[in-house]
């Protein structure tokens, strides 16, 4: 014991690098325990999510006023130590710096959180974690048709909220809208085309239309936009080889493939019920008649 306390005496810097760590570890040990205790105790998801962010957070910023206190032995040198720091960093953490400004402003603006789909430098996905550095993705797209998981967990830095666009599918408004075409044979009876498209769409989207109408009049009354028509909309477009349908709705942001296929089977069975007064077009090729050719041997010279 005495051999440690006098090595400590000759060392003076070992001994504060070693309390330094203790009380590091101490601090991280304490927001550890809590974390857990919050995740045993905390049934609501979202809740006990916040809560776990929110200590982890509060335990950096205990980290960082207790390694400069400890350091400069006086609150009075904060701020001067503070903005030493800071320069002294800037240059060689520019990346790390702008992720956790990033990260802040993720949090006060509210730009997305966990559960929502977004946008970010070309990658779509659902958010699944944000943390001081990293905005954690499910990717959707890709190589895979629409809007389903690859399978691939994305971690991307929140330096990029900062570099560019950030689309949300999901914050005020949880729904957007879609549309595809269908080519009708000409010939076809048009206005029964029409009624059969409209009728299935306004069945199938009735749910979606209510509760987006809702939600767009709250968007309308929060930001400087147009009011728009949440209903199904059908346009006919006249081609050279069909008349095409264009039909416009509304739909869950997440139930985009899923509402797609449903209306593709309503509609191609109500069609093939009406016994060829409407028909699906599609590209054909017709061919006429080759013009026959003669040929002339009687003045072929016989060798």
């Amino acid at each position: 014991m005495e051999r440690i306390q006098q090595w400590f005496q000759d060392y003076p810097l070992m001994q504060s690098i070693i309390k330094y760590v203790a009380i590091v570890v101490f601090v991280l040990l304490c927001i550890q325990f809590i974390r857990r205790f919050l995740k045993r105790n905390i049934e609501n998801v979202s809740v006990r999510y916040k809560s776990q962010k929110g200590i982890e957070v509060l335990g950096y910023f205990v980290l960082a006023f207790v390694t400069i206190l400890y350091f400069t032995g006086s609150i009075k040198d904060f701020t001067l130590t503070l903005g030493l720091l800071s320069a002294g960093l800037a240059f060689t953490l520019q990346e790390l710096i702008l992720s956790i400004a990033g990260s802040v402003y993720i949090f006060i603006v509210k730009v997305y959180g966990p559960g929502d789909r977004i946008e970010i430098n070309g990658i779509r996905g659902d958010v699944i974690d944000v943390d001081s550095i990293y905005t954690t993705m499910m990717e959707i797209g890709q190589w895979v048709e629409s809007d389903n998981y690859t399978g691939r967990i994305v971690k991307l830095s929140n330096a990029f909220v900062f570099k560019g666009p950030v689309y949300n599918y999901s914050k005020d408004f949880p729904f957007i809208w879609d549309e595809f075409n269908l080519p009708i044979r000409y010939g076809s009876d048009i206005e029964l085309a029409k009624s059969i498209i409209i009728e299935i769409a306004t069945n199938i989207l009735s749910e979606y239309t209510q509760a987006s109408r809702e939600q767009w009049t709250e968007v309308v009354s929060k930001y400087y936009i147009e009011d728009a028509m949440v209903e199904p909309t059908l346009a006919i477009t006249l081609t050279d080889n069909w008349v095409k349908f264009n039909l416009r709705y509304i739909v869950d942001y997440k139930k985009r493939r899923f509402t797609k296929h449903l209306l593709h089977d309503a509609i191609r069975k109500q069609i093939e019920a009406t016994n060829g007064k409407v028909v699906l077009a599609s590209t054909t090729i017709e061919l006429i008649k080759i013009p026959e050719i003669k040929i002339d041997n009687s003045n072929t010279t016989k060798q």
